[in-house]
């Protein structure tokens, strides 16, 4: 084992609440998620070079998420409605730093679900469940400056603005600066 560095894979992860629950994306979940990331509006603000076009819904799922999973980064998930198991939404982690347990999550949430609180109570409760379950320290979001709706989900999750990464991000090809926001072990007391 000389010369090699054990990778440390990403916890598996399901949360429930009253109203969703969030476990990991499968290949059936493509078509829903296929729905959130051609969304317009969606689209204005993921951090995609403008040339990369549209997220393809299957690879999301299945590749992309199980490569993410297996080299430690992160993973990606299904926001799902407990009323109709409808996929409403996803969330993902990314940037994650095992030596100082810490992981950045992003989301997305389908337009005909929007306004009712769900991405604010997925992201509540799997950055409860990462410190809580699985030993996090720091969960992150970076949020496009001028993107208000996701700051307030950062608020209302109950994540503390932190400040403003001049020009750290990209959308739709061009830089942006981004605001940071962080929910610490902390928190919880």
């Amino acid at each position: 084992m000389i010369g090699q560095v054990a990778v440390r894979r990403f916890p598996a992860l399901t949360v429930s609440t009253p109203r969703i629950e969030v476990r990991h994306l499968v290949a059936a979940d493509a078509e829903a998620v296929d729905e959130v990331f051609a969304d317009r509006q969606t689209q204005r603000w993921l951090p995609l070079a403008e040339a990369s076009g549209q997220i393809d819904g299957r690879a999301w799922c299945t590749e992309l998420a199980r490569q993410r999973r297996d080299s430690g980064d992160g993973d990606h998930w299904a926001v799902v409605r407990r009323e109709d198991q409808r996929v409403v939404g996803s969330l993902w982690a990314r940037r994650t730093d095992w030596g100082a347990r810490l992981t950045e999550l992003s989301y997305a949430i389908a337009p005909h679900a929007r306004g009712y609180g769900l991405a604010v109570e997925a992201v509540d409760a799997v950055a409860i469940a990462l410190i809580l379950e699985h030993g996090f320290q720091r969960v992150e979001l970076r949020v496009a400056a001028g993107n208000v709706a996701s700051r307030r989900v950062a608020e209302k999750a109950g994540f503390s603005y932190e400040g403003l990464l001049r020009n750290a991000g990209i959308v739709r090809g061009a830089r942006v600066d981004l605001e940071l926001w962080s929910f610490v072990a902390a928190d919880l007391r």
